[in-house]
């Protein structure tokens, strides 16, 4: 590979993680969220990351996963408040037909959470988050994470 298409290749992976960690460190000073500790797996195949986050705080358990049920990539998420003894109905937070929906990381304070995730295609790769402030009952609108430092929010025809 040609290194200076290889430098360009690192400057975008560290911007990126450079974007996650800022949407981390907004949510973590509005709303006072601790990433949790997630166990990486290593075995063969492994993707390097949890196929099924859970963030506890409290009574409530939320649980995210990546599922290819639909034919594509998405994100289903469910919650217990009173400690897994229910669960509610599992909803889709990604819902996208562009792209797969993939690489699931969830932070949780109390009723507060923050969730993203990457949504990738054949020409791009692109960080995305929804944040809940009641328990997970409801999301807010699917943020795009920019690459120039903006956040968007998707419009319904992308």
């Amino acid at each position: 590979m040609n290194k200076h298409l290889m430098m360009g290749a690192v400057m975008i992976t560290l911007a990126t993680v450079g974007i996650i960690t800022a949407a981390t460190l907004i949510a973590q000073q509005s709303f006072g969220i601790s990433m949790p500790t997630l166990q990486r797996g290593t075995g063969s195949g492994d993707e390097g990351g949890p196929k099924a986050p859970i963030a506890i705080s409290g009574d409530n358990i939320y649980i995210t996963w990546w599922t290819n049920a639909t034919g594509n990539e998405e994100i289903m998420f469910r919650a217990s408040n009173d400690g897994g003894t229910t669960f509610v109905d599992k909803m889709n937070l990604s819902n996208s037909t562009e792209a797969d929906s993939e690489d699931v990381e969830i932070a949780a304070d109390g009723d507060h959470l923050v969730i993203t995730w990457w949504e990738r295609n054949q020409t791009a790769e692109e960080p995305v988050v929804r944040i809940s402030s009641d328990a997970g009952a409801t999301f807010g609108p699917l943020l795009k994470l920019a690459t120039n430092g903006t956040i968007g929010v998707a419009s319904e025809e992308e």
